[in-house]
């Protein structure tokens, strides 16, 4: 990683999103399963093309009840279904403002899910390379969901974490868990480790290595404003 990418979840109803997008390369935009609607996504989409940030959608499980953050046993074809609708709302918006979107990237349980279950993680590859084969999938660094990507054809965009801890197999702490969600200090520490070393120490001391294309700062975070401007700051970014 020569430059630091910085990528966010965004139209998911908080309060940063039009200070955070001039910091950020990437948007991953809330397209109505967890969060968002038609008006938070034009009003999302509008603000990346204003600061010429890539946009990409942000699909999840369709439970806006539990902001997508628990599991759904859901038969493929209703799966697909939602996915198909999530992505293709955001399309139109898209071609409505004159930009497209660039990848995708599952948000929540979805995301976790399909990091660790390669047969989700396929479903979930084949799913966008069908609507089509130009988006890229973001996707955990090492996980099934990237295999699955580069195994279908897509482009893969490697992702790791600023401010969530990580187990010794490359998953994420759970948010249940004490420590999941790391402070200023730590997440900063662990963006040095990902750009100077390729990789982080896991929960237990474990040093993992990570290649990341792009690292995540979690918009619903109330310090992720403050820690995007440091990261900007302390790392060279792409121009």
């Amino acid at each position: 990683m020569k430059y630091l990418e910085l990528n966010a979840d965004l139209g998911e109803g908080y309060e940063y999103d039009a200070a955070l997008m001039p910091l950020i390369d990437a948007a991953n935009v809330a397209c109505g399963g967890h969060a968002g609607d038609v008006d938070t996504m034009r009003e999302t989409v509008v603000l990346a093309r204003a600061h010429g940030v890539r946009i990409g959608a942000h699909p999840s499980y369709p439970d806006r009840e539990h902001f997508g953050r628990i599991s759904l046993a859901m038969p493929e074809p209703k799966l697909v279904a939602s996915l198909t609708a999530q992505l293709w709302a955001l399309k139109a918006v898209c071609i409505e403002a004159g930009v497209s979107v660039c990848y995708v990237k599952p948000h929540g349980a979805l995301y976790n899910d399909a990091a660790r279950d390669p047969q989700l993680a396929m479903l979930l590859a084949q799913s966008v390379y069908e609507i089509d084969p130009s988006l890229a999938l973001m996707a955990l660094a090492g996980s099934a969901l990237a295999s699955a990507g580069e195994a279908v054809g897509l482009t893969v965009i490697r992702e790791a974490f600023a401010d969530r801890a990580y187990r010794d197999d490359g998953s994420l702490v759970p948010r249940s868990e004490a420590g999941a969600v790391l402070d200023d200090i730590a997440a900063i520490a662990q963006v040095e480790s990902l750009w100077r070393q390729g990789g982080v120490y896991a929960q237990n001391g474990d040093w993992l290595p990570l290649a990341a294309d792009s690292v995540c700062i979690h918009g619903d975070n109330a310090h992720a404003l403050k820690f995007a401007q440091t990261l900007r700051k302390r790392f060279p970014r792409r121009v």
